[in-house]
C-alpha cells in the first residue's frame, strides 16, 4: 500500500510517499480501508520529535517508531480481529488509528465509532482528535454548565472551531479570539463576539468569563486570570512555541501549581481517546449542532504538502487528506483545494 512516511524526525521536507506493507491487526483491532484522514498538531509534534518529551513518552528517542504519519481516520472495515465485537466487515467507521496517512490503517475497536450518515468521509476524518479534545476540555475538565459565558482563544483552528460549536450546543454563551482573516468564520460557528488577536490585547476585553479555553496560546496566566469571573475556570489546551525539551507546557505547570492558592480553577490536561467520546461527537453531528470545518484538502500523494500547510498555519479549521477521492465523491486538486 502507499503511505506518507518518515525515516527521521524533522519538518515536512523529510516526508515521502512510499510503498509499505499493509498493517497487521491484533485480536481487538480492525483493518480500515482509509477513505480520508485528518491532520492535527499531535501529528506535527511526532513528525518533528519536538518537544523532546514526545520522544521520551515512547515514540522513539533517535527516530520515530511509527514511520507512517496520522491518527484521524475514516473509512470502511475490511477485516476484524478474533475478539472484535462492535464492528463487522463493511462498516463505515471513523476515529483514531495508527498511521492513517495510508491506504489501509489498523485501529483498536475502542477508538472507533460508526460514521454518521449526514457527513462525508472527509468531514468524519477531521473530527476525532480535535473534537475529542474540545469536548473533554469543555465538559470533563471545564465542567461547562448551561448559561455560562465561555471564551475560546484560538477559535478558528482545529480544536477551536469544534470548541465554539460544542460550547454553544451545550448551552454556553460563546466569544472567540482569532486572526483577522478568520473573524467571520468564528462568528458563523456561533460566537457572539469575536476579537482579532492581532489588534486586541486580551487585557482590554471588558467581559468576564466563567470558562476560558486557551488553545495553543501564548498569553501569560496572569492575563488570562484577569478575564475570569471570581470562581471561573481556565483550561489550557496544548502549547506551542516553547523550548525544545518541554515545549509549551511551562504555562500548564505554572497554572496547575498556582491553582490551589487562588479562587480560580487553573487546569491543563491530556485528552483520552475512547469510543464513548467519539460517539458523543457523532450525536452532535446527527443533530447538526456541530459541522466540521475543512479549510484545505490534499490527496495522499501530496501528504507532505499537507503537513507543510499545517506547519505554516495556512488553513482555517481542519485539513483533510483524501485517500480515496472517487469514493468520497470528490477528486482533490493534484496539489490542494481550499474551501
Amino acid at each position: 500500500m502507499r503511505a506518507v512516511t518518515q525515516a527521521r524526525y524533522g519538518d515536512s521536507s523529510g516526508l515521502s510517499v512510499t510503498d509499505v506493507d499493509r498493517p497487521t491487526i491484533g485480536a481487538t483491532d480492525v483493518l480500515i480501508e482509509v477513505h480520508a484522514a485528518g491532520l492535527d498538531r499531535g501529528t506535527e509534534h511526532l513528525m518533528t520529535g519536538r518537544p523532546w518529551l514526545v520522544r521520551l513518552a515512547g515514540f522513539g528517542v533517535l527516530r520515530p517508531k511509527q514511520p507512517i504519519l496520522g491518527f484521524d481516520v475514516s473509512g470502511v472495515v475490511v477485516d476484524v480481529g478474533a475478539e472484535v465485537k462492535r464492528f463487522s466487515v463493511g462498516d463505515e467507521v471513523f476515529g483514531v488509528a495508527n498511521g492513517s496517512f495510508a491506504e489501509f490503517a489498523a485501529a483498536s475497536e475502542e477508538k472507533l465509532a460508526l460514521k454518521p450518515t449526514k457527513i462525508s468521509f472527509e468531514q468524519a476524518a477531521v473530527l476525532p482528535v480535535s473534537g475529542i479534545t474540545a469536548l473533554q476540555a469543555l465538559t470533563d475538565v471545564g465542567q461547562l454548565e448551561a448559561g455560562q459565558r465561555v471564551l475560546v482563544i484560538g477559535a478558528s483552528g482545529g480544536v477551536g472551531s469544534f470548541a465554539v460549536q460544542l460550547a454553544k450546543a451545550l448551552g454556553g454563551s460563546v466569544d472567540g479570539i482569532a486572526g483577522t482573516d478568520n473573524l467571520e468564520l468564528v462568528q458563523s460557528l456561533g460566537a457572539e463576539n469575536v476579537y482579532d488577536h492581532r489588534v486586541t490585547d486580551i487585557a482590554e476585553i471588558a467581559r468576564r468569563y466563567d470558562l476560558i479555553l486557551d488553545i495553543g496560546g501564548r498569553n501569560p496566566v496572569r492575563k488570562l486570570r484577569s478575564l475570569l469571573t471570581d470562581n471561573g475556570t481556565l483550561v489550557i489546551v496544548g502549547g506551542e512555541n516553547g523550548n525544545r525539551v518541554t515545549g509549551g507546557i511551562g504555562r500548564q505547570v505554572l497554572a496547575v501549581a498556582l491553582s490551589p492558592f487562588v479562587s480560580h480553577r487553573l487546569t491543563a490536561f491530556i485528552s483520552k481517546e475512547d469510543h464513548s467520546y467519539i460517539e458523543r461527537l457523532a450525536q452532535h453531528i446527527e443533530t447538526e449542532s456541530v459541522t466540521p470545518v475543512i479549510g484545505a484538502r490534499f490527496t495522499l500523494d501530496t501528504g507532505p504538502e499537507a503537513m507543510q500547510c499545517l506547519e505554516n498555519g495556512e488553513a482555517s479549521g481542519k485539513i483533510a487528506l483524501v485517500v480515496d477521492p472517487i469514493r468520497n465523491g470528490h477528486r482533490a486538486d493534484p496539489r490542494k483545494e481550499r474551501t
